[in-house]
This record gives C-alpha cells, structure tokens and sequence, in this order.
C-alpha cells in the first residue's frame, strides 16, 4: 500500500511507485491523500497488505510515520511492514529505523532492486511469523 499522510500533497513519486510495483507484479492499493496514521492502518489492515510504503516529501515523516506504526500496532496490524521513500534527509533515517521502519528508499533508488528489497522483508517476516 502506497500512503500519502498528513498535509503532503505530493503525490506523484507514489503513484509512480505504486505502477511501478504493480508493473512487476504487486497487488498494490493507494491510500487517499491527506490521510491520519489512523486511517491508512485501518485500510491496510482491512485490505490485509503486507507492507505500507509512506511517500514523505514535507517533513512530516518524523511525527507521522511512529505515529503510524502506533495506530498499527494499536488497531491490531503490528505485522504490517512499514517503509518510507520521498526526500527524507539521511539524518533522520536512523531516528525513523530506530522507530520500526524496515527499509528507507530515497530519491534515485532503483525501484526494480527496491522490489526485490521488500520481497525479502517480506519473505522474512513471513519465515520468522
């Protein structure tokens, strides 16, 4: 699931992520814009994803993405993978990391080789569940 949080209004690089992944085979869904931690942890668990891929491109990744993985936890979807991508500046990722996020993809990643990035996150959350 691709998800937009909070007043980020930058959609594009998601929905470029988003067909990406579903060109190489995700079922992907699309969270609505502007959308609180609460509500994209209720899609994704209603829609049962595996991962939610949060796009932050106005500074609000260090309040919304924990924030997030609390309403996950809180609403019963604390197995659901979190990752983030967008221009988040490389001093916070550790911060973001430390806060649960598995994997952190910045501007020029090779989305063929983040794929295959997050089936293995996948593959072992699965093994170790």
């Amino acid at each position: 699931m691709a998800a937009k949080l909070g007043q980020d209004g930058h959609d594009r690089g998601a929905h470029v992520i988003a067909s990406a992944f579903g060109d190489l085979g995700f079922a992907v869904e699309v969270g609505k814009l502007f959308q609180t931690p609460e509500e994209a942890a209720a899609q994704a668990i209603e829609k049962r994803v595996d991962v939610i891929g949060v796009s932050s491109q106005a500074a609000g990744h260090r309040t919304l993405v924990p924030a997030l993985l609390a309403a996950l936890k809180a609403q019963g979807g604390g197995n659901i993978l979190v990752v983030c991508g967008g221009v988040i500046p490389p001093q916070d990722y550790a911060f973001l990391m430390e806060a649960g996020v598995a994997a952190i993809y910045g501007p020029g990643t090779n989305i063929p080789v983040a794929a295959s990035e997050v089936l293995h996150l996948i593959a072992k959350k699965r093994m170790a569940a």
